[in-house]
């Protein structure tokens, strides 16, 4: 008896460890259930990283992020028109369709605050000229709110990249197994149960990547110069830029400053809403079909604002990597920078620039007359032609240091 149970008991051991040795093998090829494989993508900026750069994403599977905000080229559309020039508006995923507003660099984006009314100190004008109205956002009306927002536009906008609607985006999604596995792992096994969490998360994960340093490094010639690194040569055009644009002689810092001058971080730009008189681009407007009736309305586009004391405003854009992403202006409808500069001068009453060097006529009217800020454009005093190189000269060394070999002279020597 004693031996038939010692038998018993060593023949139900052995199918214990034979049934032990059957799940282990199950699991070692994926046969449990259970197994979730391993995320490919651990982080969410890694995951925003690949769907950046996934063509896959736009409707004709020709487009992504990265097309109309190239990283090899401070974050622009550096595709070419016709002419041999980066176009003024980009082409969408159809081959065809052409925007209305130049692609803005989506370097330094992240630093724009969420968008909101309020009021900030400037600190080159006398405090009780203080600003007082819409701040921030994404775009250059600030329809969006934050990065996640603005990234989660361009999928389903009929003239970028196409996709009919966000349940066709997520499906594309579902179809690389990496995507679906890190969307999992990232935001949880129901992630694709909704459409809209699908989404969101896919948006999410592009606007985390777009804060990793590589958009905001802060290595140009003037954050050397902060840190020790770099110095401006005392007799050279970009010193006397340097002086004049922190002056209030040009007014440039007005909107242009957010820091103290000597913090380590200034974004050159103060997220503010002006109309400064840009006119159409008649060029851009030909070939996008736009109605001769047709007029950009700028920040009154925005959702959030009604007031028609908004129309034709625009957020203030940066002036990081500004030396090399032309054409210029919302509308892209300036090719130089220092057309630029000699537009805002030409509202001072006492300016010299009174013709348009890219066409050789007066300038055009702006396309919104009404909410033109002249009393902030007709501040300071006029500028000469070596003022006018100066700043471009200093604007350049707002550059990165991966985009310095970008800049194109144009005429200017900024060393001598």
């Amino acid at each position: 008896m004693v031996l038939n149970n010692a038998r018993a008991t060593v023949q139900f051991s052995a199918q214990i460890i034979t049934f032990l040795s059957i799940i282990l093998m199950l699991k070692a090829c994926g046969g449990s259930s259970n197994h979730t494989p391993a995320p490919t993508f651990t982080t969410k900026a890694t995951l925003g990283e690949s769907l950046y750069s996934d063509i896959n994403l736009s409707l004709n599977r020709t487009q992504s992020c990265a097309t109309c905000h190239n990283p090899e080229h401070a974050f622009i559309d550096d595709r070419l028109d016709g002419n041999g020039q980066i176009s003024a508006v980009s082409t969408g995923d159809d081959g065809s369709s052409l925007g209305d507003r130049n692609s803005p660099t989506a370097g330094y984006a992240s630093f724009s605050p969420n968008f909101h009314f309020g009021s900030r100190q400037r600190l080159s004008v006398p405090q009780n000229n203080d600003y007082n109205g819409a701040i921030g956002g994404q775009f250059f009306d600030g329809r969006e709110a934050d990065l996640k927002g603005q990234a989660g536009g361009p999928p389903t906008n009929p003239i970028e990249m196409g996709m009919p609607d966000k349940a066709s985006v997520v499906e594309r999604l579902k179809e690389n197994t990496d995507y679906v596995n890190s969307f999992k792992h990232l935001y949880g096994n129901t992630i694709f149960d909704n459409v809209d969490n699908a989404y969101a998360a896919m948006a999410e994960s592009i606007g985390e990547f777009e804060k990793l340093p590589e958009f905001s490094p802060f290595d140009s010639k003037y954050d050397r110069f902060l840190k020790g690194e770099y110095t401006y040569d005392p007799l050279s055009k970009a010193t006397a830029g340097k002086a004049l644009f922190f002056s209030q002689f040009t007014n440039c810092a007005t909107c242009h400053q957010l820091q103290p001058v000597n913090h380590s971080e200034e974004i050159f730009t103060s997220f503010e809403y002006h109309n400064i008189g840009t006119p159409v681009n008649l060029k851009a407007r030909l070939l996008n079909g736009k109605p001769a009736d047709f007029v950009d309305n700028g920040l009154l586009d925005n959702p959030q604002v009604t007031a028609q004391s908004e129309k034709g405003k625009i957020k203030t854009p940066t002036l990081r990597n500004v030396a090399v992403t032309e054409p210029y202006m919302h509308n892209g409808v300036f090719r130089d920078l220092k057309t630029v500069v000699e537009f805002y001068d030409h509202f001072h009453p006492n300016s010299t620039h009174t013709i348009n060097p890219e066409t050789g006529v007066a300038w055009r009217a702006p396309e919104v007359v009404d909410t033109v800020n002249r009393a902030e454009l007709e501040k300071g005093r006029s500028l000469s032609d070596n003022d006018i190189e100066a700043l471009v000269c200093f604007m350049r060394t707002l550059t990165d240091a991966r985009y310095e070999a970008l800049i194109q002279k144009k005429g200017i020597e900024c060393d001598m």
